[in-house]
């Protein structure tokens, strides 16, 4: 399934990025694409029924894209899956996308936890630590997480920077049951 939704986001990423479109318009569109599917069960059903011609499916797209101004290339993506019996993939195609196009675009996803909410500037500064770390501009996502005590936690990709208290704890709680 992964190796599916990835050949369907790279060639979207590449459509996307060859006809200049914004990517962050093109990340919007699907995402509102995919909110339509979730909080729509009559079209859900519609998209995924095999009762219902390609041609009707089509149809339901047209008429839902022309309200939302979705753009031809992600409308065109969408019919294909449509046509190819591949709708109920989309939110894994839709997330895969956003990996694909952060990394055509070397950007990093950042997960960055801490005791307590930071401020903007703090923010600001951490996140141009990560940058200067990782060689990649940062997408930050931001998480409060009391138990760390004090300090941050950086998760980029599978590399985790901890910087925390809870984490500074344990490195000396092993190195003195090593010692």
């Amino acid at each position: 399934m992964a190796a599916i939704a990835s050949r369907y986001a790279r060639a979207l990423v590449d459509v996307i990025l060859r006809q200049k479109i914004d990517g962050d318009t093109a990340r919007q569109q699907l995402k509102a694409i995919v909110e339509a599917v979730h909080t729509s069960v009559e079209l859900r059903k519609v998209w995924e029924s095999p009762a219902i011609s390609p041609e009707q499916k089509r149809a339901v797209l047209d008429a839902i894209t022309k309200e939302m101004a979705i753009a031809k290339p992600i409308r065109n993506f969408i019919a294909i899956l449509i046509d190819h019996r591949r709708i109920a993939m989309l939110d894994d195609m839709v997330r895969q996308f956003e990996v694909e196009l952060d990394a055509q675009l070397g950007f990093a996803e950042a997960e960055i936890s801490s005791a307590r909410l930071l401020l903007a500037d703090e923010q600001r500064d951490l996140e141009g630590q990560v940058e200067r770390l990782t060689g990649k501009k940062v997408r930050a996502h931001y998480i409060s997480k009391p138990d760390l005590l004090g300090g941050v936690m950086v998760r980029v990709g599978s590399t985790i920077y901890d910087g925390s208290v809870r984490g500074q704890l344990e490195k000396m709680r092993q190195e003195l049951s090593a010692g």
